[in-house]
């Protein structure tokens, strides 16, 4: 059942990836930038709430009044502010719902992801504490409402001397010191839910908790447009001697409250608890099947410390030699930690084909799936190719689904990531006339399952990151198309393609050897006719 939820599900996201894909590009793709989305929107809510909080009174009888003088009054700035506030903190809760699922559809809460997958699900109850606790604060009908509500729900745990709702009976029990210690609250839990928005990251590598430049002002541009189109309002102001009857509710914070107003609040604590648990076991429910982890060999490691930077989950780390060899460093490999996607083997300078001497073993290697394994794999699929335009494609676990591209001048070789392949066995196979091109595909631009193999390939492939392809190989002979929808036609116009663009390569190849070998006799022999 789990599992065909997942697969529902990422299908789902795939073709809404597409589209967006479509609408925004790759870079730009809110989608793929969905954590860093989360933590641009809580930025936007502190620096708005800290200019409301200037002008916010600390009181019950004031607070009304002085939200509405920032709404009406000073509608150009506070009133902005105030709408920023308001949609910054739903879209947070948005971006961090549809991260969650998103995660989870794609199979990535469990395994060494375990940490940031629980230390999210208390995230959520912190990120839910504050915005609710903000709509206390404008004192209206709806914060009423929600007052009420929520703290006759509260009771129902023993935690409190005395029952909170009593503050709320009538507006002779409001107090003034009770409204102080909510705008404290306030403060403090968007504080401490930092704090854990931090940890979160802590165990990722080179963690992204910011969009690119060029979302982030598309985004603050977009809802600055909507603050002023449609700025956040309160309705009338509360008063506790009279029952509310109708609110507008937010239902980004607020969904629940309607079952809260009509189910017994016993039975909202099962539910809400009752999927914080399963939440919480969830990677214990569901096992991954690991691979054997990486493994260093130490002969041919000399502490360069590049598959220490490249690797997406910090599961290398260097430490000083241990073997006797003249390198101050080796690196060693944390199994907690390491997932085997062979990025770090791509990032290897010993991970080459063209060594004549001793094994193909090179610094780093997985267990499962060696270079000389993959060097044999490439000669062993090369030697059933024909015709003049022979293509090996390189595709990874996660991408689309490369195996109808087989034909008889096409092979496809699957690698745990598409980080995996040294850029040195493009160059093994164009130079050794394995074929006469090279095409690599996985997951989407910006998408790809294990964070950094795309990024890490494109760079090494134009020499911005070692190790980097040799510049006497030719681009021309490579082609890359990064589309992970799972849908082939596309994929397989883009290999239709290259491949006409070798077979017209090869033609003026033909032709210029023809020329040079041929031409001059012919024109001599024609002269002295």
């Amino acid at each position: 059942m789990l599992a065909v939820i997942q697969k529902t599900g990422n299908r789902l996201f795939r073709v809404v990836e597409g589209v967006a894909d479509r609408f925004f590009g790759p870079r730009l793709n809110p989608f793929y930038q969905l954590g860093g989305l989360a933590f641009f929107f809580f930025w936007i809510v502190a620096g708005s709430g800290l200019y409301l909080y200037i002008y916010f009174r600390t009181s019950a009888t004031e607070a009304y009044q002085s939200v509405e003088y920032l709404t009406r009054e000073q509608w150009y700035l506070g009133g902005v502010m105030r709408s920023l506030h308001r949609y910054a903190s739903d879209a947070m809760v948005l971006t961090v719902v549809l991260h969650l699922l998103r995660e989870f559809c794609r199979d990535r809460f469990s395994g060494v992801r375990w940490f940031s997958w629980v230390s999210g699900v208390f995230l959520l109850w912190l990120m839910y504490a504050s915005g609710i606790g903000g709509y206390w604060l404008v004192w209206d009908q709806l914060a009423q409402f929600v007052a009420v509500l929520t703290s006759e729900w509260l009771d129902q745990l023993p935690i409190f001397s005395a029952a909170m709702a009593r503050n709320f009976l009538n507006e002779a029990h409001l107090s003034d010191r009770f409204f102080s210690l909510l705008s404290f609250l306030h403060i403090g839990i968007p504080l401490v839910l930092l704090l854990g928005m931090w940890i979160h990251i802590q165990r990722i590598s080179q963690p992204r908790s910011n969009p690119v430049n060029g979302l982030a002002w598309r985004t603050l541009l977009a809802m600055l447009v909507l603050s002023l189109l449609k700025p956040a309002v309160s309705m009338a102001p509360a008063n506790l001697d009279k029952v509310v009857t109708q609110v507008d509710l937010d239902w980004f914070y607020l969904a629940f409250y309607p079952l809260m107003d009509h189910w017994s609040y016993s039975a909202m604590w099962l539910l809400a608890g009752g999927a914080t648990l399963v939440m919480l076991f969830l990677p214990l429910l569901h096992r991954q099947k690991r691979s054997k982890v990486a493994e260093v060999e130490l002969v041919n490691c000399n502490g360069c410390e590049r598959c220490f930077v490249d690797c997406p989950y910090g599961a290398v780390t260097m430490q000083l030699r241990s073997d006797g060899l003249p390198y101050e460093k080796e690196a060693v490999v944390d199994a907690d930690q390491c997932v085997a996607c062979g990025i770090c083997v791509g990032a290897c300078p010993t991970a080459t084909p063209f060594r004549r001497r001793g094994a193909h073993l090179a610094g780093i290697e997985l267990a499962d799936y060696s270079i000389g394994e993959l060097r044999e794999q490439i000669i062993s699929v090369s030697a059933k190719l024909q015709g003049k335009a022979r293509i090996i494609v390189f595709t990874c676990d996660h991408g689309g689904d490369a195996e109808p591209l087989q034909a008889a001048d096409t092979a496809v070789v699957k690698l745990p990531c598409i980080g995996f392949l040294p850029p040195s066995f493009i160059d093994f196979i164009l130079s050794r006339k394995y074929a006469e091109g090279v095409f690599l595909t996985g997951c989407s631009a910006g998408n790809c399952y294990h964070r950094f193999g795309i990024d890490w390939t494109q760079q090494r492939l134009l020499n911005q990151r070692d190790p980097g392809l040799r510049q006497r190989v030719s681009r021309e002979l490579i082609d890359c198309y990064w589309d992970g929808s799972g849908h082939s036609r596309p994929l397989k116009m883009e290999l239709l393609d290259f491949h006409a663009h070798l077979k017209e390569m090869a033609e003026h190849e033909h032709v210029r050897d023809i020329r040079a070998i041929d031409g001059p006799g012919r024109d001599e022999t024609r002269s002295e006719r």
